[in-house]
């Protein structure tokens, strides 16, 4: 099991290894976060959008370990944009999980996902959201507070007026999609970068030229682009219920060359994500 951690700029630990819920049921989500744990995991992914948060609480309490051995993540929901909405939707994640507090709480979007990457930037009314989470932060509803999906210059906007700095930017990254320049930007800022779909969303499982590289290693795709994010520094947070899946993902003790890393940064971007392509993380934008 793999069970590195990173500490994050207020000096919480956070595991590099964490379950995504994206796409689960309440039902779902109870059964695999039950699992996850069981199988060693320690950090969990939810959101207000994925509607799980009541089965992932669910699962939490199910589980049997303690509270405080745990890392929780979920996010407000993107269109969420008043100080008032914010506070709202972090005591409302709160009562829906059955949890005294949560141990990251991030803004899920810059804008609504309707407007996702479109003119409008929604630079005043993030200060609001992120003005709530400081709030939130400094009462002890939540023991750290991020980002999700921002743009470099979305996060300048919040840099210049917070009074706490952002701890987390949760992105979009895998092999053939590795934003380096947001990456770096998050990183000199202290800012640790997440990564979610770390494994494309399935859509490079069958890359021929990723598979090479995997068999060379003795381990599935899956795992070698795990470990690919992993050595560039992020926390990585793929989604499954399938506790095989889970205990495969959690199997990540090699190390890939530089030289493949560097090959892995120029695969042919993926472009197509299969059903879930009309999602606006994955429309290109």
């Amino acid at each position: 099991m793999y069970k590195e951690t990173f500490q994050l700029s207020n000096g919480l630990s956070i595991p590099q290894l964490g379950l995504g819920t994206w796409l689960l049921t309440d039902e779902q989500a109870q059964q695999a976060v039950h699992d996850a744990i069981s199988i060693g995991y320690r950090h969990i992914d939810t959101a207000q959008a994925y509607n799980n948060e009541t089965g992932v609480g669910e699962g939490i309490r199910a589980s049997g370990v303690a509270r405080e051995e745990l890392f929780i993540t979920t996010k407000i929901i993107a269109e969420a944009k008043t100080y008032d909405e914010a506070m709202h939707s972090i005591d409302e994640s709160l009562a829906k999980m059955g949890l005294d507090y949560l141990d990251l709480m991030i803004i899920h979007s810059p804008q609504p996902w309707k407007e996702f990457r479109e003119q409008k930037r929604y630079f005043d009314e993030n200060r609001d959201v992120w003005r709530a989470l400081e709030d939130a932060y400094q009462a002890g509803k939540v023991k750290a507070i991020g980002l999700s999906n921002f743009l470099q210059d979305d996060i300048e906007n919040i840099l210049a007026s917070c009074k706490i700095k952002p701890m987390v930017n949760q992105i979009l990254a895998h092999v053939s999609n590795t934003p380096l320049e947001l990456i770096e930007f998050c990183q000199q800022h202290d800012i640790l970068v997440e990564a979610y779909s770390p494994i494309a969303h399935g859509a490079v499982l069958h890359h021929p030229e990723v598979k090479v590289i995997s068999e060379k290693y003795g381990v599935s795709v899956a795992q070698l682009c795990l470990r690919y994010c992993i050595q560039l520094g992020l926390v990585v947070i793929p989604k499954t219920a399938n506790p095989e899946h889970m205990r495969m993902n959690a199997e990540l003790d090699f190390v890939i060359t530089d030289a493949d890393m560097e090959d892995l940064k120029h695969v042919a971007h993926i472009q197509d994500y299969g059903e879930h392509s009309y999602f606006p993380v994955f429309s290109g934008k």
